[in-house]
């Protein structure tokens, strides 16, 4: 990343621009949350789980059709143990049991494959667990939220500290905002991506405003826009290669990962974007808008410090 090592791109130039964007696609998010809600998975709002046995090596692509066909398009269909063994999850259906539910899937599923497929296991997840792992989701963002609240706030000036806290909250709303936009399926995996994103953005930040903080501090000239452009510009290359790596992990998830992890490859692809955006435009510039600068950056000195002592 050599190339990166010395450019003085004006970031900052634009940060009025990006920061209209922002509360655009805040707002747009907020707006989506509260008309149209989140597609909650199964792990939210309980369903039947089914456990498959099948003679041979099970083609998921021909179970998923298979149970769309018979109406259970919403099903989330996974491999377990071997490639014979097959779970199947699916919402409930209002006017049937559970009982009714699987012999139905199974069923559909022996005729499809022409063979006799086991029933190993049915189990039903009512709407009570859905409902308290809801519940525990939510608290486990809000605990994260509170913990980073408590760092920016020890670690950084109120300023730089405000800056960190507005962008932890501007990256997880918005994808919170385009898995409710897009009615794509929201389950644990994708709340577990989200907290990882938080803690990506924050660590992202944080790397920007150490830099901050030194440039403020060694240097004698230089505008405050001047000295965190620069500070963005030295960490640019470290930016890079992060983002890009993790990116490379998190697409091949997404290809070659299959179904069950796909809201969360998803979920992470949105969150490096986001996270490595707010870095720059939000949480640099929101410190910007609340007048950081040199004076504030300063280590306090010592009363008496600098005193000689008389005989």
């Amino acid at each position: 990343m050599q190339i990166f090592r010395n450019t003085k791109i004006d970031f900052l130039g634009q940060r009025k621009i990006a920061m209209m964007l922002s509360i655009i696609m805040f707002t747009v998010s907020i707006g989506a949350l509260a008309i149209r809600g989140l597609n909650l998975g199964i792990d939210f709002t309980g369903g039947t789980v089914i456990e498959l046995a099948y003679s041979q090596s099970a083609n998921l692509t021909e179970v998923r059709d298979t149970l769309a066909k018979k109406g259970f398009s919403d099903a989330v269909v996974q491999q377990i143990g071997t490639a014979r063994d097959v779970l199947i999850r699916v919402s409930p259906k209002a006017g049937k049991t559970s009982a009714a539910v699987s012999t139905e899937i199974h069923d559909a599923l022996q005729q499809a494959a022409g063979k006799p497929v086991e029933l190993r296991r049915v189990e039903f997840v009512g709407p009570q667990v859905g409902s308290e792992l809801v519940e525990d989701g939510g608290l486990a963002m809000l605990i994260a939220l509170f913990g980073i609240l408590i760092y920016v706030a020890i670690r950084f000036e109120w300023r730089l500290a405000t800056g960190a806290i507005v962008a932890t909250i501007h990256d997880p709303v918005l994808i919170f905002g385009m898995f409710a936009l897009f009615h794509w399926e929201f389950d644990l995996t994708v709340l577990a991506a989200i907290l990882a994103v938080i803690g990506y953005s924050l660590n992202d930040t944080i790397v920007v405003y150490d830099r901050i903080r030194e440039n403020f501090r060694k240097m004698r000239k230089g505008t405050p826009v001047e000295i965190v452009n620069l500070a963005i510009n030295q960490t640019l290359s470290r930016t890079i290669l992060t983002s890009s790596t993790t990116m490379l992990v998190v697409l091949a998830l997404y290809f070659f990962g299959g179904e069950m992890i796909h809201g969360f490859s998803v979920a992470l692809i949105l969150g490096i974007m986001v996270g490595t955006y707010s870095s720059i435009y939000v949480a640099s510039a929101s410190a910007l808008a609340l007048g950081v600068n040199k004076q504030n950056l300063m280590p306090v000195q010592k009363e008496g410090a600098d005193t000689r002592n008389t005989p």
